[in-house]
């Protein structure tokens, strides 16, 4: 078994296009399995009457990723052997992320969209959904539509869509509850920056993916709302997992090599004294 890391880029590439690059280079680096930009425009993001009152929201067009960088941000990816993804916000982001993309995202905020759910199923890309702020009949109903309409490859992310999200929040249980709930491989969506989090959902609660918000420096737009990583604190995790899982050997309950000198050292099971005694017998005696 294996966990596969993913690195969030969200709003921290401040449209620079070598800062995208550095995500994804950082990403690769530090042992990521995928790399996953977003690709909305706000016009397609929020209604009329948000962005006719709200200037805050307004802004966030600083935010969008240029379309035309899809494609050298793929081969970027390609280059350093890891996977590209991004989320889709609008229904022809779908379209224009097909040749490029592993997987699809789904956001937790458009989980209740069913057609953008629909167009994703429909290009037989695997999906990941994250399932913030959801009960468990409209993940069952996501789930049913995305099947229905021909996605095989699903997983779900649990996830709580706060930013930060407090440790006492996280309900790291959900994702065995989830799991059974719809057959299938969840993970956890993390906006704690707490190590002991994920360490906690992958090994005692089973994530098969851990998704997080990553900065590089910390002067990414994102980074000051307290949800993102920096790449020193989550490579110790991604190592610290990746090397726990060289730990798990095969199963079988038997002598490691190293072990069998060690074997006659053993307390005899007649006096109880070290060592065996057929190794007392002879020790100490020179031979020619």
């Amino acid at each position: 078994m294996s966990v596969n890391f993913i690195a969030e880029v969200s709003s921290n590439h401040n449209q620079d296009i070598k800062r995208c690059f550095d995500f994804i280079d950082t990403a690769a680096e530090i042992g990521c399995s995928a790399v996953k930009f977003q690709l909305f425009k706000i016009n397609q993001l929020f209604s009329q009457e948000i962005l006719s009152n709200s200037s805050e929201h307004r802004q966030r067009s600083n935010w969008e990723l240029p379309e035309d960088w899809i494609p050298m941000l793929f081969e970027r990816c390609k280059e350093k052997k890891i996977n590209f993804s991004a989320t889709p916000f609008y229904l022809e982001a779908v379209d224009i992320l097909f040749d490029y993309v592993s997987f699809y995202k789904i956001a937790s905020y458009e989980l209740l969209w069913d057609d953008l759910l629909i167009s994703c199923a429909r290009t037989g890309k695997p999906i990941i959904l994250s399932t913030g702020m959801a009960n468990l009949e409209e993940i069952i109903h996501a789930v049913k539509v995305l099947e229905e309409h021909g996605a095989k490859d699903i997983r779900l992310m649990h996830c709580v869509s706060t930013y930060p999200a407090p440790y006492s929040d996280v309900n790291l249980s959900a994702i065995k509850t989830i799991s059974k709930t719809v057959n299938k491989k969840v993970g956890w969506s993390d906006h704690t920056v707490d190590p002991a989090v994920l360490y906690r959902a992958i090994l005692k609660w089973g994530a098969t993916d851990i998704e997080f918000h990553l900065d590089l420096d910390g002067i990414g737009e994102e980074f000051n709302s307290g949800h993102c990583w920096l790449p020193s604190k989550i490579n110790d995790v991604i190592q610290n997992i990746n090397r726990g899982y060289d730990c798990d050997g095969t199963g079988i309950k038997e002598p490691i090599e190293q072990e069998y000198n060690e074997r006659s050292w053993r307390a005899d099971p007649g006096d109880g004294l070290r060592p065996l005694m057929h190794l007392r017998k002879n020790f100490g005696i020179k031979t020619e």
